[in-house]
């Protein structure tokens, strides 16, 4: 009986070689030529479609994959959102755990009820229909507790996941001046906005659903075996074993590309983004050159490349899907059959009878379908692994950048050709300079002014102001009045020499365009500190109103309804009343020493002349970038710098004053 079984199976497995091997030959034409049609639209991709704004030299360096280096960058960043065994986080995920047992013996008592409720059901046994349907409607709010309680942890689990991952990044991203030296000192991160939102977002619920879509299948795959062994015996969920060790080979060598594509999507995605922004910032200046036709070319252009990637990635998801389905699913089923009927077909539940056989394969068959969903589940679990490759990648580059820019390591392309670097400018170092904290004086001492491209403005700049002394910085464009005020804000790092300075506190700058932060009327004259800090240093309201007394500006009181008053203050307020606020925020913090970058420029000159005298009679020493020759008055010292390297410290008398030259 068992040989004449046995040899019946395999004509009817012999009779699968033929369509088994046209649809072999099909998926490796298909596969070839969806390859050469990547080839083509990569190769037409990077012909027609122009890069926008970012250097590419460092990402083609990156790689995601599902390596050794992949695990190391995992394990970094698990060792931040899960600190230990005693954080909250991991308590989270054991009760996942625990819930992930209980819902795995929920499944295989569901199994071996139901197989008795139908049998019930077909031998007519009232009695044990009703005892089993009443055990499993008591059994329904356990069911329905294990299966809820396990998602409400797994959304627990993400949600604290990104809270330790955000808060560990924005505590180095806003450290010091992190976030500005990252976006002008080193180029490595365009995006850092899309990056600390939108990429630790997903990467905090990839790794989630990773740890759901793992843990899950393995343990029922351990559960499931241990039965399957004692019902049909361990030959079975052998075979179903190593199938999975084949299936995951081939399909983790398929998915390889996915990491690489998930990363360039996030990427584009943050361009996409980033030019946007751009245009909200400057879109007052973009209108006046009536630039909407240009940028409407850079972002339709961005998006191009950005949907040309997603069909991209979108067809080789439909390829890998294909594949997918058919190994872990499909193919794996037909495994299971096999295996399922080999113990039937063959003697060993030959005494059985008809019922007692139907019984013991629809048990054993639904456990042995289980095994190979959980199979299945693992094997495409490869598939959500190499895209938590491009994630862990994005989010572990941002983690080092901000890590090395913190320690003052700065990476950035430049502007200019290797072969038109002199000899002393590469040998200029970052931080090799010193910075002395000294109050009531300004001293540079053979300090060269470089720009982040490595620009060399001034390769030896030297003066002292002493506190009470006003200086006058005049310059064309380029000529390195920027890089002073940058290096005396301690923005820059100083390539040599020593500057001498009061501390940071002590020093205020007032730009052009000024800052103006959300919130009340108070909040524009105070920034950065809060109301609590201003009462704290023994500031009054009514002395804040006698500081806009100074800059004329008492009328915004009652115009826009008190000092708690709330407005869009980029809007509400003219560009010469967004400079008297500044002015006002000087006389606030009443630093040692103030720079005045192009500040009272659409201030009338005798509001301008009342705000210089008011810094003088209070003691703030001004360092001034104007062309205005009403200022030169003001002044005890001008610095000039003539764009090509040279610079000239001369002290203003009465004459040069009164002609402003």
């Amino acid at each position: 009986m068992a040989p004449t079984l046995s040899k019946q199976l395999l004509q009817n497995l012999s009779g699968l070689e033929k369509p088994a091997a046209v649809a072999a030959i099909a998926t490796g034409i298909y596969i070839y030529s969806y390859s050469r049609f990547l080839r083509k639209q990569k190769a037409s991709q990077d012909r027609d479609v122009v890069e926008v704004v970012f250097d590419k030299k460092e990402t083609k360096k990156q790689k995601a994959y599902v390596d050794g280096r992949f695990l190391k960058q995992l394990g970094e960043l698990f060792r931040i959102v899960c600190p230990g065994i005693l954080s909250a986080e991991f308590g989270y995920m054991a009760m996942v755990a625990l819930t992930l047992v209980g819902r795995t013996s929920c499944d295989i008592w569901m199994i071996n009820n139901g197989t008795v409720i139908e049998r019930a059901i077909i031998s007519r046994n009232f009695t044990l229909f009703r005892q089993k349907l009443f055990e499993f409607i008591l059994a329904m709010p356990t069911l329905s507790l294990i299966n809820n309680l396990m998602k409400y942890g797994l959304n627990e689990i993400n949600l604290r996941f990104r809270t330790r991952l955000s808060h560990h990044l924005y505590k180095q991203y806003l450290g010091g001046t992190t976030y500005y030296k990252m976006c002008n000192l080193d180029n490595r991160i365009s995006n850092p906005d899309h990056l600390l939102t939108k990429d630790v977002e997903k990467f905090c619920s990839s790794l989630t659903d990773l740890y759901s879509n793992l843990s899950k299948p393995v343990l029922d795959i351990a559960l499931y075996v241990r039965w399957l062994s004692v019902s049909i015996g361990a030959e079975a969920p052998g075979f179903m074993l190593l199938y999975l060790l084949f299936a995951g080979f081939l399909l983790t060598n398929m998915r390889r590309p996915v990491g690489k594509l998930t990363m360039d999507e996030q990427k584009l995605e943050g361009e996409l983004h980033y030019v946007h922004s751009r245009l909200i910032t400057n879109s007052e200046e973009i209108a006046f050159y009536s630039g909407n036709k240009k940028e409407k070319k850079t972002i339709d252009s961005t998006f191009h490349r950005l949907t040309n990637h997603l069909r991209t990635f979108l067809e080789y998801r439909f390829t890998l899907g294909m594949v997918d389905d058919i190994v872990a699913k499909y193919l794996a089923t037909v495994v299971g059959y096999l295996l399922i009927s080999r113990p039937f077909l063959g003697n060993k539940h030959i005494k059985l009878n008809h019922n007692m056989r139907l019984e013991e394969y629809y048990k054993s068959g639904r456990m042995l379908v289980k095994l190979a969903e959980a199979i299945g589940r693992v094997v495409l679990a490869g598939r959500e692994m190499t895209r938590l490759a491009g994630y862990t990648a994005r989010v572990s580059e941002l983690n080092k950048v901000l890590k090395d820019v913190t320690r003052g390591q700065y990476v950035r392309g430049m502007v200019r050709d290797e072969r038109e670097q002199s000899a002393k400018r590469l040998e200029l170092i970052p931080g090799k300079g010193r910075i002395i904290t000294q109050d009531n004086i300004i001293r540079f001492t053979m300090v060269p002014l470089v720009t982040p491209n490595g620009d060399l403005l001034i390769e030896n700049l030297s003066f002292e102001v002493k506190a009470g002394r006003n200086v006058l910085v005049c310059g064309p464009n380029g000529c390195g009045k920027s890089s002073l005020f940058r290096i005396l804000g301690e923005l820059w790092p100083i390539f040599g020499g020593a500057v001498v300075k009061p501390s940071k506190d002590k020093l205020f700058y007032v730009p052009q365009k000024p800052y103006m932060t959300l919130g009340t009327l108070r909040d524009q004259v105070i920034y950065p500190d809060s109301k609590e800090d201003m009462e704290k240093k023994g500031f009054t309201d009514d002395m804040l109103g006698k500081l806009l007394d100074e800059v004329q500006l008492r009328y915004l009181l009652e115009r826009e309804g008190g000092w708690d008053s709330v407005q869009d203050w980029l809007d509400i307020l003219s560009g010469g009343e967004k400079q008297r606020i500044a002015m006002a925020r000087l006389f606030y913090k009443k630093p040692q020493f103030a720079i005045l970058d192009e500040c009272t420029s659409a201030v009338s000159v005798d509001v301008e002349g009342a705000m210089y005298s008011y810094c003088r009679a209070v003691g703030i020493t001004l360092f001034t970038v104007s062309h205005r020759k009403s200022l030169w008055k003001y002044h005890d010292y001008c610095l000039k710098m003539d764009g090509r390297g040279g610079y000239q410290f001369d002290e203003i008398t009465p004459n040069t004053a009164e002609f402003g030259s």
